[in-house]
Formats: structure tokens, C-alpha cells, sequence
């Protein structure tokens, strides 16, 4: 018996079947999916690959495999899966497989938990550059401590005695790292439970609103039916979307099925997984996400394929979750840019599930206030069923909202923050004993600083970008590649002590609240604040539990979030996003403007919301303002066929990087001059090589070329011609598929 394995490396050049044979004591242990041991090549330590096929003979001389797992393995569909998206996202098949695999599983059993109440904890002290440029430069020369340093890369949070197991290695390898510098080891407390401090009241089935009932009767059909069905609730903030997903995973447990439910963000889990416990208890349920260490995915990823869990609720990875006898999959908030990996393998989530409810003939809801244009444009032609929601369903009013002409605030002698209105409308609402959330999309202090004699501006020494003053350590840091370094107080180009700050980041309007309201008691959430684990739940519940009078925060306010007591929101600067380089541009300001003004007036009493805008003129905020979707949608959709964007076409990013300028360039022009002699019928509108925006990030400098086409399998023969035999050691070749940035 002959297997075909595919090694698990992310190298390029070992994306392909290599045979072995079958050692007959082994043979009845064969499947596909299962973890596999070979000797491969020169290398002293046996390789970990999966078998992807099964076969008689083999036209090469080949090796025996060295032992197999049936621990850790993976079904034959999900084998079928890997390589689909493989071709589809231009990456290997392990990279693909790993996703669908226990979280942090290597090449040995997972036996030894962590017992007891306190451990020992890993946390990395170096950037993932400098660890990679010391493995690159063979600085780190034992393979156990690289396994441990890029696995402690992947995982934020990793106990001493996970971190051995999944790493197959020592104590001592840890200590020697410790000593080394690259990492440092802390003792803490123990919670392997991730629901081990909620106390949940039972709720039952809400009475649904008509709008409401009319959705749930609909995909109550394709459920009873087992009919794969792609169906979008386009409700208005408050509208109930939750109340239905909830009713429907109900129907769908009723059938002795299971049921995935997809959130966006970290943050708004919580809230989410409360109201499910709440409803279905605690035991029905597992949750998937990055915050959870290691060891607490990895006890939820076995509970899920032990047949024990019936919901399933995570971020984008919990698509792979290995749930049994599915029967329903749920994406709340579908247009979120979240869905979309930024990384290797580059899928969407919401591609990976339409796939999955057509194979299991289930249905597939997605839900929002604001869809995705090309969601939206499928619904409007038939492709997806369209069900709408147009009132909230408390019965209170959307909502009013006011738009703020800061040219105008200026040009009165206002420099501050805060206009005159927002800062009357927050005095009135402590006064009435009401809660305020103050968005903007900055983190950080201030966005740059500039010596006011000579113009010098700090940038990063590794990223072409400026550096971000946080106040809090005194430090500016990179929102690119993580570096940091001293605040500069003397220009190091003139000498001179004329440095000033300029820009705004979610530090600076804290402080500036806390100045203007020293009364009022206020918390921030922002990258910088929810970096601990739970911190982002401990920082929600503060808020609502503590009626805390002022929430200031970056997007992570802005989606899903149900706090009653909150009567205003206010935007402060409404135009971060309208001009940056992406043709959705407007489409993400409309989103988040909307999405926003949505976390106001949703109790008894009434909400308002002021955005602050040097372009008030502008078709999305205007738009925003009217919280009027099919107005926005009609005249974005012309602006997209106009110029050939999507939905009308796909667009392909490829990204070249190297630590050499020129040989990024000539890279560049070699993939585009490729794709250009493929290109005789045209199916492909090709731009010439140009430096990316940010044209060096982490010393890597990077170089992209932009097609638009019709995305099929021509495509990817033609893309992937371009690229295979590009020799470069040191050059780093990325395709993106519809990305997320062109940046």
C-alpha cells in the first residue's frame, strides 16, 4: 500500500504529494486525514505530514513511513476542503490543514493538563521580526527552542506545561530562553473553563415582533426542509437579529442537529455567549476564539469533536470547528472585514460556509444593519433570499443623528476636541444620569510628532510609517511591526527642543474628557486596553454594571454592544476612513458611522448621536445621518459599475517583499511581464508593478501588482504560472483575493 503525504511546512516548494510506502503492521490504520511520521531528505528529526491519498503503486523509489496518529487527525472531507482552498488562496495545503486541526497540536499526544490552581506562564519579550531574523541567521540553532519561539508567536498566552506538550520539548529548553532573553515566565492563576465566572439568569423565546416571525417562519423551512438556502437578515440596529438566531438554533436542536454562529470580534463574544447560555445552558455550548489560551481552545476543540457540544459560537476560525450532524450556520454582522484572514491562508470565512451549507444541505443565514455591497447585490438579484427587519424591536425610535462642521468650529475659535454641541449634549446627558460612548478609530495618543524647526518626524526604523506616542509608558510605537522606543524630547536632526504632537488617538481624547468632566467617571477600550485576557469582557461589563457615565473606544465600541442606558454617541472625527487608499472607502465610513449611532437609544429612552466631520457634504455621512442603507447602496452600486469594481469584478492583489529594493522590483516586473503574456484574451485587466503605499514594513520593501477579472480557474492557472518559478530565497510572494487592504 502506497500513501500520498504532504509534509507540513509552509515552504512553497514542498506544496506537493510526496509517496511512501506502508509498513503491513500499519496498514489497518491507514486513512486519509491521518498524522503521519517520515524520513524526509537530509533531516535528522522525522517530518510531520497527512496523508491525502491512498494508492497501489508508486513510480518512485521510496521510503517507509515511520509511525502514524489517529490522535489529532482529520476527516477525509476536511482533506477534500484543504486542498480546495489551497488552489483557491494561492497557499499550501498544510497551511490549510492546520486550521482544521486541535489548536496548538504538534507532533505528540495531548495527555498532561494542567491540574492544580496556579501555573506557569510563557510571554515573549522579542518582536516576531527580530525572532525570525535570529532563526533566518541560525542565531538559534536548537530546533526545539525555534518550535517553542514560533509557537509562542501563534499563541498570546501559553502555560509552561502546555507549551512542553504541544511543543514535544523541556524545561529546559524554556530555561534556556529565559536566560537568553526572548522570553520571561510568570506564575499565575488557573481557570481552564472559560465560563467559570459567569452566573447567568435561564431566559425562554422572546415573543417575536411580525418582521420577526415572518424571518424565522422562512428559514424555519430550509431547516425543516434540509435545503441549503443563503438567506440575509438586513435589520436596522436593535432590530432583534439575536432573538431569531436564537429561536432558529432552537429548531435546529430540536432535529438532534448542531449549529455554528460566527461573531466578528473579540469583544462582542461575551454578550453573545451570555444570551446563549442564558437560553440553552452551559453545556450545550463551546466557544472559539484568540483570547482563550491554548489549552482552553484546546479543551473546547475536543468537547466540540468529542459529539458533547450542540453551538458552536466563535470568531472566523470557528468555520473548522469539528461539529457533528450540522445544521444551521449563523454569521452575525456579515460585512465585517474580520471574516477575511490577513494572513496565510488569505480565506473568507463566509466563503468557507457557503461551501459547508451546500455540501451538508443546510441553510446559511447572514445578518446585518449594514451589508456587504456585494452581499446585498446578490440579494437584490436572487442569489440570496432577502429578509428585512425596519423596525427596532422594542418599538423605540432609530436614533437621531446631527453632523458637526468642524471647519466651521475652527473658523469660530474652537481648537479643542469637542465641538460646542457634542460638549453641551455630554454635560446634559451626566446631568440626566445618562451613558455616552465617544468613538474614534485611533489609538494612542497622538499620531505623530514633528520637530517644529526643521520637520523632522519620527518614523519607524524597520516601516516606512510614523511612529504613535502612547502617554501612558512614554513611548512611541509602531501600529505595523510592534517596535518601540524612547520619546523624543530633542530633534536628533537640528537639536532642537521644539518637538510637538500632533494628531489625536483614543489617549488623548481620554485625557481630555477627563479634563473637561473630571466628575464624570470614564473608561477607555482600545487595542492598548484589552490586551490581557478577559480584559475586553471585564472592560463591558464595567461599563454596564457600574453605569460608568463615558465609554471612549475605537471600532471595538461600535458593533453589537446592547447597553440600554446609553442615550448618546458621539463621532470625532467621522473622516479617518474616507480617504484612504481602497475603493470601499465609503462603504466602510457609511458602515461604521451607522453601526455606531446604533449603540444609541436602545432602552426607553431616546437616543442621539453627534458626528464630527470636516466634510459634512460627503454622500456617506450623509447617508449615515438619514441611517438610510438603500439610499447609500443605490448610488455606491453605480459608482462600483461605473469603474468596474465588485461586485461587477474580483480583484487580485499580489505582494512582493524582499529585503533588497531592487530585487523586490525586478520580482515584480518578472510576475507582471508573466501574467501579461498569459493575458492574450484579455480576461484580465492588468496594472503595471508599483511600490506598495507603505512601501517598506518590518525591513521588508514591497511592491504590489493590482488585476481585475472575473475570478475562475483560468485565473489561478495564470497566476500561479507567474509565480511558481520565481527563485528567490528571500522573496515573500503573497496573493490576496479580494483583500482587505490595498494598502
Amino acid at each position: 500500500m502506497i500513501v500520498e503525504v504532504i509534509i507540513n511546512s509552509n515552504v512553497k516548494n514542498l506544496n506537493r504529494i510526496f509517496d511512501y510506502n506502508v509498513p503491513i503492521d500499519i496498514e489497518n490504520d491507514i486513512k486519509i486525514g491521518r498524522r503521519v511520521f517520515v524520513p524526509f531528505g537530509n533531516m535528522k528529526e522525522p517530518q510531520e505530514g497527512f496523508i491525502i491519498g491512498i494508492k497501489e503503486k508508486s513510480e518512485y523509489e521510496i521510503k517507509d513511513i515511520l509511525s502514524i496518529q489517529k490522535e489529532n487527525s482529520i476527516e477525509e472531507d476536511k482533506i477534500i476542503l484543504a486542498k480546495l482552498m489551497a488552489r483557491k488562496y494561492f497557499c499550501n495545503i498544510s497551511d490549510c490543514i492546520k486550521l482544521m486541526l486541535p489548536p496548538g497540536t504538534t507532533t505528540k499526544n495531548i495527555e498532561n493538563r494542567i491540574k492544580g490552581k496556579s501555573a506557569r506562564f510563557i510571554y515573549l519579550l522579542k518582536t516576531e521580526e527580530e525572532i525570525n531574523e535570529d532563526i533566518e541567521n541560525n542565531v538559534i540553532k536548537s530546533e526545539k527552542q525555534k518550535r517553542i519561539l514560533k509557537f509562542l508567536l501563534d499563541n498570546e498566552e501559553v502555560s509552561s506545561i502546555d507549551l512542553e506538550t504541544f511543543t514535544d520539548t523541556t524545561s529546559a529548553n524554556i530555561k534556556v530562553l529565559e536566560k537568553k532573553g526572548y522570553i520571561e515566565i510568570i506564575e499565575k492563576t488557573v481557570e481552564r473553563n472559560p465560563f467559570i465566572n459567569k452566573n447567568i439568569i435561564p431566559t425562554t423565546n422572546l415573543t417575536l415582533t411580525d418582521e420577526q416571525k415572518k424571518a424565522f417562519d422562512e428559514i424555519s423551512t430550509s431547516i425543516k426542509n434540509n435545503t441549503f438556502e443563503e438567506y440575509l437578515i438586513f435589520g436596522v440596529t436593535g432590530s432583534g437579529k439575536t432573538e431569531i438566531y436564537l429561536q432558529l438554533i432552537g429548531e435546529v436542536l430540536k432535529k438532534n442537529k448542531t449549529a455554528i454562529l460566527l461573531v466578528p470580534e473579540i469583544s462582542l463574544t461575551p454578550q453573545m455567549i451570555d444570551r446563549f447560555i442564558a437560553r440553552f445552558g452551559e453545556e450545550e455550548i463551546a466557544v472559539l476564539h484568540s483570547k482563550l489560551s491554548v489549552g482552553e481552545r484546546y479543551d473546547q476543540w475536543k468537547k466540540i469533536e468529542s459529539g458533547n457540544i450542540r453551538i458552536v459560537i466563535g470568531a472566523r476560525s470557528a468555520i473548522f470547528a469539528p461539529i457533528k450532524n450540522l445544521g444551521l450556520i449563523i454569521i452575525d454582522e456579515e460585512h465585517d472585514a474580520s471574516y477575511k484572514s490577513d494572513k496565510n491562508p488569505r480565506y473568507n470565512a463566509k466563503e468557507i460556509a457557503i461551501y459547508l451549507a451546500k455540501e451538508r444541505n443546510i441553510p446559511l443565514v447572514l445578518g446585518s444593519a449594514t451589508p456587504d455591497i456585494n452581499t446585498y447585490y446578490e440579494a437584490m438579484n436572487g442569489k440570496i433570499k432577502l429578509v428585512s427587519l425596519t423596525r427596532r424591536a422594542n418599538k423605540s425610535n432609530l436614533p437621531s443623528v446631527e453632523i458637526i462642521d468642524l471647519k466651521e468650529e475652527l473658523a469660530n475659535g474652537n481648537r479643542g476636541m469637542l465641538s460646542r454641541r457634542l460638549f453641551t449634549a455630554i454635560q446634559d446627558n451626566l446631568k440626566a444620569k445618562k451613558q455616552t460612548i465617544l468613538f474614534l478609530n485611533r489609538r494612542g495618543y497622538s499620531t505623530f510628532i514633528m520637530c517644529r524647526d526643521c520637520g523632522y518626524t519620527v518614523k519607524c526604523n524597520k516601516c516606512n510609517v510614523t511612529m504613535t506616542y502612547h502617554i501612558e509608558q512614554n513611548r512611541l510605537k509602531c501600529h505595523y511591526c510592534g517596535y518601540e522606543r524612547k520619546n523624543v524630547t530633542i530633534c536628533p536632526e537640528c537639536s532642537s527642543k521644539n518637538i510637538r504632537y500632533f494628531g489625536t488617538g483614543t489617549e488623548k481624547l481620554e485625557a481630555e474628557i477627563k479634563k473637561l468632566f473630571p466628575e464624570a467617571t470614564t473608561i477607555r477600550m482600545d487595542i492598548d486596553t484589552v490586551s490581557k485576557k478577559n480584559s475586553h469582557e471585564i472592560i463591558l461589563n464595567k461599563f454596564r454594571d457600574e453605569n460608568i457615565d463615558i465609554l471612549v473606544g475605537t471600532q471595538m465600541v461600535v458593533k453589537g454592544h446592547h447597553f440600554p442606558n446609553v442615550t448618546l454617541v458621539g463621532v470625532i472625527a467621522a473622516d479617518s476612513s474616507l480617504f484612504i487608499d481602497d475603493y470601499r472607502s465609503n462603504e466602510r465610513t457609511f458602515q461604521i458611522l451607522t453601526q455606531v449611532a446604533g449603540r444609541a437609544g436602545r432602552g426607553e429612552s431616546s437616543g442621539n448621536v453627534i458626528i464630527q466631520t470636516y466634510n459634512p457634504d460627503n454622500f456617506a455621512i450623509e447617508c449615515s445621518k438619514l441611517q438610510n442603507y438603500q439610499m447609500f447602496y443605490d448610488e455606491e452600486i453605480k459608482f462600483r459599475e461605473l469603474l468596474k469594481y465588485p461586485p461587477y469584478c474580483d480583484i487580485i492583489k499580489i505582494e512582493i517583499s524582499d529585503m533588497s529594493k531592487s530585487q523586490t522590483a525586478k520580482i515584480a516586473t518578472q510576475i507582471y511581464n508573466s501574467l501579461i503574456e498569459q493575458n492574450e484574451d484579455g480576461k484580465m485587466a492588468i496594472y503595471k508593478p508599483m511600490p506598495s503605499p507603505i512601501d517598506k514594513i518590518k525591513n521588508r520593501y514591497r511592491w504590489r501588482i493590482v488585476g481585475r477579472c472575473r475570478f475562475s480557474n483560468t485565473i489561478i492557472d495564470r497566476v500561479n504560472t507567474s509565480i511558481k518559478d520565481i527563485k528567490s530565497a528571500n522573496t515573500r510572494i503573497l496573493v490576496d483575493i479580494n483583500p482587505n487592504s490595498m494598502v
